[in-house]
């Protein structure tokens, strides 16, 4: 299964070579995801409503005009662009990484938390959840507070990560969607709620899906 897949934000190359990196290495061998960038013009980081819906409406655009593949793919846990319902986007299925891991998650009986690094993205990925017709399953988003050029940084990221860790197994989350699908979270404590990374998560569930 070939995805094109595009970022939500302006990265430049040298970003853009780590997180194709990245899905290299956590894309099942049935499928390749290919990634490009936003336009130099597009939004530097997700910081604002504005700069949300700015990320939306260019990454339609990209994923609409995609090289030909057999579907497309926002790289961000918001899934810009990709109808609620399914749908299509220049024609090919549209997927999304939320989409993917959250309703993995669901189906398998988990109560779902959230972390994002600040709370524009907060508010849309709670937005999401509940277009998605998640809310009964879905307990609450924690805001980190960090910079985007926190991303780059998983020690940093984990170690803001763990309050909010703890805080929803107390509250009896099992599960918790990191919040940004460029982000290296590899290590999981037993005794707080899985950390799901979007993009393994979301591309094992492609995986198991295709046919055989």
């Amino acid at each position: 299964m070939l995805i094109h897949a595009v970022t939500p934000i302006a990265v430049g190359a040298a970003e853009v070579a780590r997180r194709q990196a990245r899905y290299n290495a956590l894309s099942p061998a049935e499928v390749q995801v290919v990634l490009t960038d936003l336009p130099p013009d597009g939004p530097r980081a997700l910081n604002t409503a504005d700069d949300v819906r700015r990320s939306e409406k260019l990454v339609a655009a990209a994923l609409s005009d995609a090289p030909e593949c057999d579907a497309v793919l926002p790289d961000c846990v918001l899934d810009p662009a990709v109808p609620a319902d399914g749908g299509a986007l220049g024609g090919r299925p549209a997927l999304g990484l939320l989409r993917l891991t959250v309703g993995a998650a669901v189906a398998a009986g988990h109560r779902i938390g959230a972390i994002t690094r600040n709370e524009a993205i907060a508010a849309e990925l709670r937005d999401r959840i509940t277009a998605y017709g998640w809310d009964s399953s879905f307990h609450e988003v924690s805001v980190l507070d960090l910079a985007v050029e926190d991303i780059t940084d998983p020690d940093r990221w984990a170690a803001a990560m763990r309050p909010a860790l703890i805080a929803a197994r107390d509250a009896g989350v099992t599960a918790v969607v990191n919040g940004c699908s460029a982000v290296d979270t590899t290590a999981q404590d037993p005794d707080l709620p899985l950390v799901l990374d979007p993009i393994r998560t979301g591309l094992a569930v492609l995986a198991a899906l295709q046919p055989r």
